[in-house]
C-alpha cells in the first residue's frame, strides 16, 4: 500500500466528496439528508485512507516519509511535494478523525444551508490536510490560504448572533499573519 499516493488520496478525497454533493439535486430535505450522508461518508473514508498512512509510518526514522513529488511550475524550485514526519502524521490522523465528528455534531444544528455547509467543511478538511502534508512552501501557503474561505464562509453563515463581526475580525487577523508570511517567503 505504500505505493500508493496516501498523503495526495488523503489530501484530495475530500474534495471528491464535495463535488458528489454539489450535484446533489432534489427537495431541500432530500438534498440534506443526502449531503450530510455524503459528507459523513466521505470523511470517514478519508479517516480510514489516513489510517493507512499511519500503518505505513517508521516512528524510528526522523526523515519526511511517504514523500509525493511532482512538477507543478517548471522552471521554478516550486513542485507539488508532500510528506509527513513524526509531528505531521498526528496532525493528519487527527483532522480526519475530527471531521466526521464535526459532520455529526451539525446535525441539529445545521438546518439552513447544509449542503452549502458541507461542501464547506470537506473543502476546509482538504485544505487542512492538504497544510499538514505539504513540504513546499508555496504549497504549504497556497493551502493555508485556502482555509481562510471555508473558515469565514462557516463562521459568517452559520456562526452565532455576531458571526458576521467575527467573520470579518478572523479574515483580517488570519490576512495579517498570512502578509507576513508571504513577505518573509519573498526575502527566502
Amino acid at each position: 500500500m505504500t505505493d500508493w499516493p496516501l498523503l495526495s488520496l488523503t489530501t484530495f478525497l475530500p474534495l471528491v466528496g464535495a463535488l458528489f454533493i454539489l450535484a446533489i439535486r432534489g427537495e431541500a430535505q432530500v438534498v440534506a439528508r443526502n449531503a450530510r450522508n455524503v459528507a459523513l461518508l466521505t470523511t470517514v473514508a478519508t479517516f480510514l485512507v489516513s489510517l493507512f498512512i499511519l500503518s505505513s509510518f517508521d516512528p524510528a526514522s526522523a526523515d519526511f516519509q511517504l514523500k509525493e513529488s511532482a512538477t507543478w511550475l517548471p522552471g521554478t524550485a516550486i513542485a507539488y511535494t508532500m510528506g509527513v514526519d513524526g509531528i505531521s502524521v498526528w496532525f493528519v490522523l487527527l483532522s480526519t478523525f475530527l471531521t466526521p465528528i464535526c459532520i455529526l455534531s451539525s446535525v441539529g444544528a445545521v438546518e439552513t444551508r447544509v449542503k452549502e455547509y458541507m461542501v464547506s467543511f470537506l473543502i476546509l478538511e482538504t485544505m487542512m490536510v492538504g497544510m499538514f502534508c505539504a513540504l513546499d512552501m508555496v504549497l504549504f501557503y497556497v493551502f493555508f490560504e485556502g482555509v481562510l474561505i471555508p473558515m469565514f464562509i462557516i463562521i459568517g453563515v452559520w456562526g452565532g448572533a455576531r458571526r458576521v463581526y467575527a467573520a470579518f475580525k478572523f479574515f483580517l487577523y488570519t490576512l495579517a499573519g498570512s502578509v507576513l508570511m508571504l513577505v518573509a517567503r519573498m526575502a527566502m
